[in-house]
């Protein structure tokens, strides 16, 4: 398993594939005995069951030594499922380092997607990447407050066949606040 991420009240941990694959087959309680957490019931949604899951799961298949480039928890200091964070592939898979984050409901609003985002973007900036990228709805208050408030520009927009019209975002090293 690739080393955790530490930030002052995190723990960014790797979900094991066999944790994801439990998730998508409706099997909970394998999953939490294998991820080693209590997850929340807003977790997996059906969008992450449709996509984000079924795809980062082909990812770490496809490449088991860049496990440390793909999804992770979001666990506190009292060992509590906050979210989940990491990036969207290896960069040399997906063409970037590009970093997403959810926090679960009842932390919502506490700074712990501004952490986790941080500690992602410096992490992926001291493994030598020049830019670190971040895509948000036009319409996602919190997450633009977070990544402009960590000193990501905006440098132009996308259409995601998911998602649909999402503001790219990027920050290089001299940047990050």
């Amino acid at each position: 398993m690739p080393a955790p991420i530490r930030t002052t009240r995190l723990e960014l941990i790797q979900i094991d594939p066999a944790g994801i694959r439990h998730l998508i087959a409706g099997d909970r309680r394998k999953a939490e005995g294998v991820i080693g957490l209590t997850l929340p019931p807003e977790f997996p949604t059906a969008d992450d069951l449709a996509g984000f899951l079924p795809i980062q799961l082909l990812r770490m298949e496809a490449a088991p030594d860049r496990r440390d480039w793909m999804a992770r928890m979001m666990v506190s200091d009292s060992n509590e499922a906050i979210g989940h964070c990491g990036f969207h592939g290896p960069p040399e898979v997906i063409g970037r380092a590009e970093i997403g984050y959810t926090v679960f409901t009842t932390f919502r609003g506490q700074g712990f997607a501004k952490e986790a985002a941080r500690a992602l973007t410096a992490w992926a900036l001291e493994q030598g990447e020049r830019e670190v990228y971040a895509c948000v709805a036009p319409n996602n208050g919190p997450s633009l407050a977070i990544i402009r408030a960590l000193g990501f520009k905006q440098i132009g927009t996308q259409e995601d066949e998911v998602d649909g019209l999402e503001l790219v975002f990027a920050v290089r090293a001299d940047e990050l606040r």
